[in-house]
């Protein structure tokens, strides 16, 4: 088996020299306008040949040309054998010039030198030759493979690409090649009006979008791929609805950046999902910052096993960290995570911990053993109904676990500490979003002593997130409903876990010390809305289908969630959609005996006394086990389109 590779590279090596040699000789043809060449002549080309062919396959092999799969050959390697023979023609070309005061330079013996136009002539014919054996071959073989998947190609779909840009053009292509995706093309749609009519790949633009109807109706089409690069929600979910409203289904190819670089994966074709209908164009973040805290250095995570955490360390993986530190109190998310990394990301040296963050001994040993020079902190009880019931833990693992960490990693020397926080920190009224609040306060406060920058994340919602809202609704609906919210009203910030991990990682590059980052995640967006919209991608009608009810806002939940504190004066930074916060930082000794008193409180009967220390912390803490709907319209941290400034914020 060994040797067949070698007899390939051998065959192909014969093939493009019989090519090179019967263009050479029919440039001779045609230059001397006949295919009977005198004698004289004859001798001279045959003796040329040998020096032709070595100068010519040289310069192929001097560009990379004989390396390259035929299956695969294109417009890229037409080019590298044009430049190849190009250069190879200018060398003969030199030879042939030197040649001409003294002829035995080109060749030995006595004679007329090559004609200049049979070298030249043989330029054009040789690049023909080769091209067309690559393309040949090419063709031949993808013929073969279609034949063979033919054969067992399941019932194909009639479909619609939308977008005729570089991405619809690449995956109508694959399409194409490929009968056993179990999908016919049967055209394009896009708003270009420049590609009306026009044939692309054998696809003809049948349209633009909003005929979306009329061409299902004409043609027969089942489903819409979409392939539109950079689309945003509210693009999306006008393709989305206009599709529904057909009957037909609508789906997407996950990471189509990709495409547009020839990474044409459509094994992963999928529904398009409700994070694909953010109503807010997606934040895109700047990676060579990140990189210059992560590239080379050792990275821990805390809580590597939640939704937030095990997406930071698959983003962390891409910036190439020396060690990641994988840490989590959950056996099972610790094992999965690992698992998923090893496989996914095999080069990146991982070392998994289970640990308490608040077991100081266990943190301090591994902090002195590892010498991390970031710490991203995602470890946290999040769930505000259950931190309602069992407000001590809140205080336990929020409060002093942070604490317990960000003293170590002050200790112990860490570049930069990132706290991953909350909007419901900001006029907190369930315990989670105080305990948060009273994190915050603390890491605010260490920053002014400590040569470690400490920094804090807050952001909204995380769309399917585990406990969120997406992943309840999707249980709601595959149970047939109904979908429960506790308030028609009810309005949230989201942005997606991708987006997420990213802010986080930004802040930790943009960080000084003592910063809050927030992220402008858009309007906040109505929960009723969310749960219409994830009815209607699984193919169904809401109220009709599956019912909607309403069952009251929990203790501890408001209406609406703000971003910032008017004290906060959160501002612009260099990135437009991210903005900082600012608050004077309590006393040293004041926040440390609050927090000492917390904790003392955290096992006590007495839930009214730690409640009222929370409100002596953070006098903007109002606890209200049954908050109803008097709340005024949420504040937002960051402007959209208000020609004034807005809690705060400059616009």
């Amino acid at each position: 088996m060994s040797g067949c590779p070698r007899f390939a590279r051998i065959g192909k090596t014969v093939l493009d020299l019989v090519v090179l040699t019967a263009a050479y000789f029919l440039a001779v043809s045609i230059r001397l306008e006949g295919w009977v060449v005198p004698a004289h002549y004859a001798r001279v080309m045959l003796q040329a040949l040998p020096v032709i062919l070595v100068v010519e396959y040289g310069c192929l092999y001097l560009c990379s040309v004989p390396r390259r799969a035929w299956r695969y050959s294109g417009l890229w390697e037409a080019q590298r054998i044009l430049s190849a023979l190009a250069l190879a023609t200018v060398v003969l070309l030199v030879w042939r010039l030197l040649a001409q005061p003294a002829p035995g330079l080109l060749l030995p013996g006595d004679g007329p030198p090559v004609p200049y136009g049979v070298l030249l002539i043989n330029l054009p014919l040789s690049f023909l030759g080769l091209s067309c054996l690559r393309g040949g071959v090419r063709l031949w073989v993808e013929r073969a493979e279609r034949k063979g998947l033919t054969a067992i190609t399941p019932k194909r779909v009639p479909t619609l690409l939308i977008g005729a840009g570089r991405a619809g053009v690449l995956v109508g292509r694959e399409i194409v090649l490929r009968p056993d995706l179990g999908i016919e093309p049967l055209g394009f749609l896009d708003d270009d009006p420049a590609k009306a009519g026009l044939v692309l790949q054998g696809l003809p633009v049948l349209g633009n979008i909003s005929q979306v109807a009329e061409v299902v109706g004409r043609h027969g089409a089942r489903q819409a791929l979409i392939t539109l690069v950079d689309t945003g929600g509210s693009a999306l979910r006008r393709i989305a609805l206009a599709c529904e409203e057909c009957g037909i289904a609508a789906k997407i190819i996950p990471e189509l950046h990709e495409i547009v670089v020839g990474k044409v994966n459509l094994s992963r074709i999928r529904d398009v999902a409700i994070d694909d209908l953010m109503r807010r164009p997606a934040v895109n973040l700047d990676g060579e910052a990140i990189a210059g805290i992560v590239k080379g250095r050792t990275v821990l995570i805390t809580g590597a096993g939640g939704s937030i955490g095990s997406e930071l360390c698959r983003v962390l993986c891409g910036f190439q960290p020396e060690t990641l530190i994988l840490l989590e109190k959950a056996e099972n998310n610790l094992f999965h995570i690992n698992g998923q990394l090893a496989e996914e990301c095999p080069d990146i040296k991982r070392v998994a911990c289970i640990a308490d963050i608040c077991d100081e001994p266990r943190m301090n040993q591994i902090l002195a053993e590892y010498r991390p020079a970031a710490i991203f902190h995602a470890a946290a009880h999040k769930h505000v109904p259950l931190m309602e019931a069992n407000p001590g833990e809140a205080v336990k693992n929020n409060v002093r676990g942070t604490r317990t960490l960000a003293d170590l990693a002050s200790a112990h020397g860490v570049g930069v500490f990132v706290m991953i926080s909350t909007d419901k920190a900001v006029n907190p009224t369930p315990i989670m979003g105080v305990s948060k609040r009273v994190a915050e306060l603390y890491i605010q406060a260490l920053s002014q002593r400590s040569k470690t920058r400490f920094v804090a994340v807050r952001f909204g919602n995380v769309l399917g997130s585990a406990g969120s809202v997406i992943p309840i609704f999707k249980r709601q609906i595959a149970q047939g409903g109904p979908i429960t919210v506790t308030h028609p009203e009810m309005k949230r910030y989201f942005m997606t876990i991708p987006e997420a991990c990213q802010l986080v990682l930004q802040a930790g590059s943009m960080g000084r010390g003592g910063e809050l980052f927030i992220l402008d995640m858009g309007a906040p967006v109505k929960i009723v809305d969310l749960a219409r919209d994830l009815i209607r991608l699984s193919g169904l009608l809401p109220e009709k289908d599956i019912e909607i009810r309403f069952t009251g806002v929990r203790p501890g939940e408001k209406l609406f969630e703000e971003l910032a504190l008017d004290e906060e004066s959160a501002a612009k930074t260099h990135h437009p959609r991210i903005f900082v916060g600012h608050l004077t930082p309590q006393s040293w000794e004041e926040i440390n005996r609050h927090i000492d008193e917390l904790i003392k409180l955290a096992g006590s009967p007495e839930m009214g006394r730690l409640h009222g220390k929370f409100k002596e912390i953070v006098p903007e803490y109002e606890h209200e086990a049954s908050r109803q709907a008097s709340v005024e319209p949420v504040r937002s941290a960051v402007p959209h389109k208000r020609p004034a400034a807005v809690n705060g914020v400059a616009t």
